[in-house]
């Protein structure tokens, strides 16, 4: 198949699929349940999988292997990402029926950005290969500062970007039913709303900057680092309801995530002494994957230590 084409066909797929979610399935705003929040996350996983057997097919076994890596990890960044969106909820007491509707244009504003990022990442690699040597040190360099910080140090309160729009923008108090800009008295006011979505805008630049270069480790083919990372992304905001009630169940994928920026970080670092086959580095980082949630699961956190749940208050 043509390559443009694939790629014509495929972002026109992702157009699609986002369009049904917002104009279909969540046309009113409604706050999303347990069940409904399982179920499509089920269904971006199956889609995703099915997609990697496409991938088997058309373009062989080590380009699937690579897709499954690289959406492991991307999967597993975000969800250590969904406690930051839960403070960011909580911070701004943002109601549960609105949540849905800043993480998708939250994920919108993520795969315009994440497209950008790839590009200029596999380009300046292609042509400047001592690259892997600073990504492989910078991803090193993230995993040990992962283990010792915690998303609780987040203080979504002194964001530059949010600080910049409260002093600049008209701010509204009212919400509007999920709406980001109102007028009041002929004049264009932002809501309450649009400071989150800027907040979760912005802080999708942080989480990039550990993402990509963790793909780009994977695989250097722009196919699969925009692939996985597409996929990983349109389950995000199922993920986030499916999880935000137990995600403190796992406390200790923290540290597991930490020790995979680090392993990547490592493959690189050593790529041109020593090749990593790419069927062990999955092997790898399912494994770190598993024993994270299992150690998790296994020894809790005390009740007194958990972090609130979303909040639901206006």
């Amino acid at each position: 198949m043509n390559d443009i084409i694939f790629w014509i066909i495929f972002n026109g797929f992702v157009l699609l699929l986002l369009g049904l979610d917002l104009f279909v399935f969540h046309r009113k705003e409604h706050e999303v349940k347990i069940k409904e929040a399982l179920l499509t996350s089920l269904f971006w996983i199956v889609l995703s999988l099915l997609f990697n057997v496409v991938i088997y097919y058309w373009r062989g076994q080590q380009p699937a292997v690579e897709f499954l890596t690289a959406y492991l990890i991307e999967k597993s960044l975000s969800v250590d990402n969904l406690f930051v969106f839960i403070l960011i909820f909580n911070y701004f007491k943002v109601p549960l029926k609105f949540q849905h509707n800043i993480l998708f244009w939250g994920v919108i504003g993520a795969l315009v950005l994440r497209a950008l990022f790839i590009l200029v990442g596999v380009t300046l690699i292609a042509k400047f290969h001592f690259i892997i040597y600073i990504l492989g040190a910078f991803l090193v360099y993230t995993g040990i500062k992962m283990a010792f910080t915690s998303d609780e140090d987040v203080d979504p309160g002194n964001n530059p970007l949010v600080n910049w729009a409260s002093k600049h923008l008209r701010i509204s108090r009212s919400n509007a039913d999920g709406k980001f800009f109102i007028k009041e008295n002929g004049k264009l006011f932002a809501t309450p709303l649009f400071l989150v979505l800027l907040m979760v805008e912005s802080t999708d630049v942080v989480f990039a900057a550990d993402s990509i270069p963790a793909i780009l480790a994977i695989s250097k083919d722009p196919f699969i680092v925009y692939t996985s990372n597409v996929f990983a992304l349109l389950g995000l905001r199922a993920l986030y309801f499916a999880l935000a009630g137990i995600m403190q169940l796992f406390h200790y994928l923290h540290y597991g995530l930490s020790l995979i920026l680090m392993f990547i970080g490592a493959k690189l670092l050593l790529s041109d002494i020593y090749h990593i086959d790419m069927h062990y580095a999955l092997i790898v980082v399912g494994s770190i994957l598993a024993l994270s949630v299992i150690v998790s699961l296994l020894f809790p956190k005390k009740e007194n230590d958990l972090p609130p749940p979303p909040s639901d208050l206006i």
